[in-house]
């Protein structure tokens, strides 16, 4: 007969912890081979209901895929031609936003010096310091760039692999389990999947309607280049709190270059909380699944650690990432402490409160 052994507290503390150390290091160091591979994953998984619809037409596997693929890819490169070719239009007038840069930078100076006694010749050490310093960031930041260019080509074959071989995939893991706990894990994955879905969908049916409303905003108050500051305004806002707070800042930054006085700026400033307002309170809740809700802390905490471990990309995929683990979390009853840990509810009573005054009447 055997017994099975119990280990101290700090024993398994320490085992959990390096586990997790050792799991950071694997993400960090394969982060070429992991980061393509994980959108590749989210993109599977979101193209799967069309595969699926296009097989039951009588469409070969294969084409299914491939067509499932090219609609994706053309849908992309219709908003990725968009975004370059007005990019292309800014840098054309790159020389004008540099002047009135200057200009302003100028005139902040002047300002510092009067008001504050802020001597021009510090403030200038003080910007060639921040310059200096910022330079690796910019290079890094021009590396994840390049490194996205590479993972265009990886994650068209990733996602036609991971279509083709889903049976495969599956099967895997209920096999990994004996028939009882097999028939969970089925259960599971179908509706982590189906969850997945909805969420994923809804992201980008959140982002839509909010580009829109951005760049009727923008465009009603004579910002320059409206629409592609409200779609750049959309996609950050996938990342939470960090995300809407940068979306403000360019237009806000391309009004003050481009116009006299803070009327603008104001406008933009008020126009943006109440589309944040409308998207917070209308769009999260009907179009991106409440189930999936990540609170505020673990929101924050989670973008700044996917930034630190795989860049821009991590920042992305760590809102999905932490949305499938909460998924997972409220569907395994041995893990429903760590998905109300994770979800935005916040309890009105405190259990270990309650258990005190059950245990001193007794």
């Amino acid at each position: 007969m055997t017994t099975s052994k119990s280990y101290p507290f700090y024993v398994k503390s320490t085992v959990i912890l390096f586990g997790l150390v050792l799991l950071t290091c694997i993400f960090f160091y394969l982060s070429d081979i992991l980061i393509p591979l994980a959108f590749a994953l989210m993109l599977a998984i979101l193209l799967n209901p069309m595969s699926v619809r296009l097989e039951k037409w009588k469409i070969p596997r294969v084409l299914s895929i491939a067509i499932s693929l090219l609609a994706a890819f053309i849908i992309l490169g219709a908003i990725g031609y968009f975004l370059f070719s007005q990019l292309s239009n800014f840098t054309d007038e790159l020389p004008v936003f540099q002047k009135k840069v200057h200009e302003l930078l100028g005139q902040v100076k002047e300002w510092l010096n009067s008001r504050l006694g802020m001597d021009v010749k510090k403030q200038n050490e003080f910007v060639n310091d921040f310059q200096t310093s910022a330079r690796p960031l910019v290079g890094r930041t021009v590396g994840t760039v390049l490194g996205m260019f590479a993972m265009i080509f990886l994650i068209p074959v990733y996602t036609f692999l991971f279509m083709f071989y889903k049976t495969l995939l599956l099967n895997f893991f209920y096999e990994s389990f004996d028939d009882y706990h097999s028939k969970e894990v089925g259960v599971v994955l179908h509706q982590m999947k189906g969850a997945v879905q909805s969420f994923m969908l809804g992201l980008l049916l959140e982002a839509l309607v909010v580009a829109i409303l951005n760049s009727i905003a923008l465009l009603l108050l004579g910002v320059k280049y409206a629409i592609l500051l409200g779609v750049l305004g959309a996609l950050l806002n996938v990342l939470p709190y960090i995300g809407g707070i940068i979306a403000i800042s360019l237009p806000v930054l391309i009004a003050t270059v481009t116009k006299d006085g803070f009327n603008t700026q104001l406008g933009i400033i008020a126009a943006y909380l109440v589309i944040q307002f409308i998207d917070n309170n209308f769009l999260v809740p009907y179009l991106v699944s409440s189930k999936v809700k990540i609170n505020a802390l673990v929101s924050i905490v989670v973008v700044l650690l996917g930034g630190a471990l795989w860049g821009i990309p991590g920042m992305f995929l760590s809102i999905l990432f932490i949305g499938v683990l909460k998924i997972v979390f409220d569907r395994v009853p041995e893990l429903t402490s760590w998905g109300k840990l994770l979800g935005d509810e916040v309890p009105t009573e405190n259990r270990f409160v309650r258990k005190k005054s059950v245990v001193a009447n007794r």
